[in-house]
């Protein structure tokens, strides 16, 4: 059975209090106030100062929230490939590459952001591509689409910042890539953890 600990809760409440903490700034308006969900990035609320240049308080707050999030999606990562996948070359990858996508995306709010960024979202797409692909052997025709709307969200993130396209649209389809993925993984733990698991596995 996959791990029944998983759960957001933890990492949704410090999100919500680092968020009305965030003094103000985003780039089309330096002296704004609070954290605009439409037009902040997350990793706003884990830099040292605000983007109008008031000290942060709500950077606490935000990386313990990063930090309970990443450890929680290593575990299910680890067991999901342990107690799902079939492949054995697949499961191994699971657990590595979930794994340390974990940790690069953990370490986003220190001066390599970029870096752990770029490598995170890398090693991520292998950890989803092959959670697909053991999803395939199962019925769960649901998961097997959105898991790619996953990965294409993915990808637009990247395509978008790195390429400046865009880019004003970026803080918006981020936080729905953010919640479209964790929405995906709890359904999938929920679906996995049930009583069906046993035939879905087999089919």
């Amino acid at each position: 059975m996959l791990w029944k600990g998983f759960r957001p809760v933890g990492r949704i409440r410090s999100t919500t209090a680092s968020s009305t903490q965030y003094p103000g700034g985003l780039i089309a308006d330096l002296n704004s106030v609070g954290f605009d969900w439409i037009n902040n990035y997350w990793c706003n609320l884990m830099n040292e100062k605000g983007m109008n240049g008031q000290i942060n308080p709500a950077r606490q707050f935000a990386i313990s929230a990063m930090i309970i999030l990443c450890i929680s999606l290593m575990l299910f990562f680890i067991q999901f490939a342990r107690k799902f996948a079939t492949n054995r070359i697949w499961r191994i990858t699971i657990q590595t590459f979930g794994t340390v996508t974990m940790i690069l995306a953990a370490l986003i709010f220190t001066e390599y952001h970029d870096l752990m960024t770029l490598l995170s979202s890398i090693f991520g797409v292998v950890v989803l591509t092959g959670i697909i692909l053991e999803i395939y052997k199962s019925k769960m025709k649901l998961f097997k689409l959105t898991g790619k709307v996953c990965i294409i969200l993915l990808a637009l993130n990247n395509y978008i910042y790195y390429s400046g396209q865009m880019i004003e649209y970026l803080p918006f389809i981020q936080k729905i890539t953010f919640a479209l993925g964790l929405i995906w993984v709890i359904g999938l733990n929920y679906q996995l953890t049930g009583k069906n698991v046993v035939q879905h596995c087999k089919n």
